[in-house]
């Protein structure tokens, strides 16, 4: 899968990299019927993500990727392609985080979300914007915490811009 960006804004070196544990995500730019993509608002964080999240043990990134979907955004997808790769490297937390994102479409009804209670804590919500909609929203985002400025944001963001054309 193609990289489409390092994210390294605390300028973490190679060798210290190398001593990172490294978590695998999947994500994807979700499409609805009317072509509206699907965005999480972190409302305590004020700022917009792509649904997805980690690989849990044994867990392939496609049984990851459809699990986050219906527990996030409340919906089965078909996947139609990929978008590219992330790296995150984060200091702050001493991750490498790989995260591969995948273009899909919504499959049968949206239904209800499943968030963790981590996830209603940092108020998380499902909005559904058309594309050029959804990338202002990402980009004028002014997270509050630095994990969602640093990373978060400029990951989603370009992830997006990445999958322009088939919008």
């Amino acid at each position: 899968m193609k990289l489409i960006q390092l994210i390294n804004p605390e300028n973490v070196s190679e060798e210290e990299v190398a001593n990172y544990k490294v978590r695998e995500a999947s994500r994807a730019v979700v499409s609805d019927s009317e072509g509206k993509i699907a965005l999480l608002h972190v409302n305590k964080e004020n700022y917009y993500k792509l649904p997805g999240g980690g690989l849990e043990d044994g867990e392939d990134k496609m049984l990851a990727l459809n699990r986050e979907c219906l527990e996030e955004i409340g919906c089965k997808i078909e996947v139609l392609g990929e978008v590219g790769t992330t790296i995150e490297n984060r200091k702050m937390f001493g991750l490498k985080q790989i995260s591969y994102c995948f273009l899909a479409k919504v499959v049968g009804e949206k239904g209800k979300t499943d968030f963790t209670k981590k996830e209603i804590e940092k108020g998380f919500e499902v909005l559904w914007l058309p594309y050029n909609e959804a990338l202002k929203v990402l980009k004028e985002s002014m997270a509050t915490s630095k994990e969602g400025m640093l990373y978060i944001v400029p990951r989603d963001t370009a992830l997006l811009e990445e999958s322009k054309s088939h919008f």
